[in-house]
């Protein structure tokens, strides 16, 4: 993962009231905080940031860069965005150094074809590791190529790149595979769930008479 630098300003004034203006301004109110320090209220470049966080996921390392002070190197933690408008409303950051591991958690990616005839279902979309905080993964690659009926795949079985050790439950279920319904399994199970609709209507009309 790449090291970003982000030209961030101190924030003085706090609130909702603030918040908006910060934003109106295109920049994010964000929190830095960790190491037992007091935090930090810091508004981001709101372009810059999303970019960042686009091209180097959603753990992405920053190193922030507020004039008259010394750079810090801070970790993507948490990122709110509105629930309808779509524009990141808050930002929380975690203090790092140079050679500290953290644990995060990392997307699972699948790659390759199944055998034919068989249906994955991933149970786990992200599983959480320990990593040093400048080498934290993008996304940790399972392959299911050829895989088969009955094959499960658990965090245990996960092939971490070096350095990464996992902090999931090694129990914890990635993938399973099954046989795919056949459009006869389809059609049996519609016309159960229809029979079913009749009959609950019956139920009520002999109800109400």
């Amino acid at each position: 993962m790449s090291e970003v630098r982000l030209s961030v300003e101190p924030r003085t004034e706090f609130g909702k009231g603030a918040a908006r203006r910060t934003r109106r301004a295109g920049k994010i109110p964000a929190v830095l905080y960790g190491h037992g320090s007091d935090p930090k209220h810091l508004s981001l470049p709101a372009i810059d940031f999303a970019r960042a966080v686009r091209e180097n996921g959603q753990n992405a390392v920053l190193t922030l860069e507020v004039a008259g002070s010394a750079s810090e190197l801070a970790l993507t933690k948490t990122v709110t965005a509105h629930p309808i408008k779509n524009y990141i409303e808050h930002v929380d950051l975690l203090l790092v150094r140079r050679g500290e591991k953290v644990t995060v958690n990392v997307p699972v990616v699948l790659s390759g074809d199944p055998a034919p005839g068989v249906l994955v279902t991933q149970d786990a979309n992200e599983v959480e590791v320990e990593a040093e905080a400048l080498h934290i993964p993008e996304q940790i690659e399972l392959s299911v190529q050829d895989a088969e009926d009955g094959t499960q795949v658990h965090a245990s079985d996960l092939q971490l790149p070096r350095g990464v050790t996992l902090q999931a439950d090694p129990e914890t279920l990635i993938i399973s595979v099954s046989e795919a319904p056949t459009a006869a399994d389809m059609e049996s199970e519609l016309d159960t769930e229809g029979a079913g609709v009749v009959e609950e209507a019956s139920d009520e009309e002999t109800a109400s008479e």
